[in-house]
């Protein structure tokens, strides 16, 4: 493991990538940028420092040797341990990023992209998202209920007529969007800047974003529907976007 730390720290992160060059170039931007900075060469060594310490984010490598990036993100889930993960990656096909975000990563990043784009994604999840395994969930908070609908925004946490929906924070992002606005329809690109950042350009363009944001309600829609079958408040509006039924229009 390899510390590299900022002054005054924005927040800590871990980058784990095989790759020495690539290490050092995101670690050094990151410290440049206000961040500190752990590095490590495999899975198994971040795994270890995280049975002792903790961190605001993860930037993780998708391919690397012995541990694959997504085992390590299912290891640190299966442990616990809940810190956001950001995936780095040379992938470009859509199936990595949904068995990446299913898994309970929180962003997808091809390593081609400017840092610039990368640091936005950083300080959006962690401006509202930090949640690590230290962290307990507080037993009250900012509690809002639209019908059978109920969202805890101080960790992030979804229940529908009082039984847990697991959404990631970025499902959980999209969902508070459209219940927030009850029978307003709300655009593929707003959704799809929930989930990339604003203005982030998708590189497939409108059908891109289009596909992405289809994507994520599949997800969202299936594990509300594991707990609760009847489960219809999403409606897809052809051609714009989704919105949330109040119930009085279905």
């Amino acid at each position: 493991m390899e510390q590299i730390e900022a002054p005054v720290s924005r927040g800590h992160v871990l980058v784990v990538d095989d790759d020495a060059l690539f290490r050092e170039s995101v670690s050094t931007n990151l410290v440049e940028a206000g961040f500190s900075a752990d590095t490590f060469t495999d899975g198994g060594s971040v795994i270890r420092y995280l049975t002792e310490q903790s961190a605001n984010i993860i930037l993780l490598d998708w391919k690397m040797p012995g541990m694959t990036g997504i085992e390590v993100l299912q290891r640190l889930r299966t442990g616990g341990i809940t810190i956001p993960v950001i995936f780095l990656t040379v992938l470009s096909d859509q199936i990595f990023e949904e068995a990446g975000l299913v898994g309970g990563a929180v962003d997808f990043v091809e390593k081609a992209r400017s840092f610039s784009i990368l640091q936005r994604r950083i300080e959006l999840i962690l401006s509202g998202n930090k949640i690590s395994r230290q962290m307990p969930v507080p037993d009250s908070g900012d509690t809002r209920r639209r019908g059978n609908l109920s969202l805890r925004h101080d960790c992030r946490r979804a229940s529908w007529k009082n039984m847990p929906v697991e959404l990631t924070l970025t499902e959980f992002d999209i969902v508070s969007s459209l219940s927030e606005q009850p029978g307003a329809d709300v655009s593929y690109r707003k959704l799809y800047d929930i989930v990339h950042g604003e203005g982030f350009a998708a590189g497939d363009g409108e059908i891109g974003y289009r596909t992405n944001v289809r994507a994520f309600i599949k997800r969202i829609r299936q594990k509300f529907r594991d707990v609760d079958p009847a489960f219809s408040q999403i409606k897809n509006y052809p051609g714009f976007g989704y919105r949330w039924l109040d119930g009085s229009e279905q």
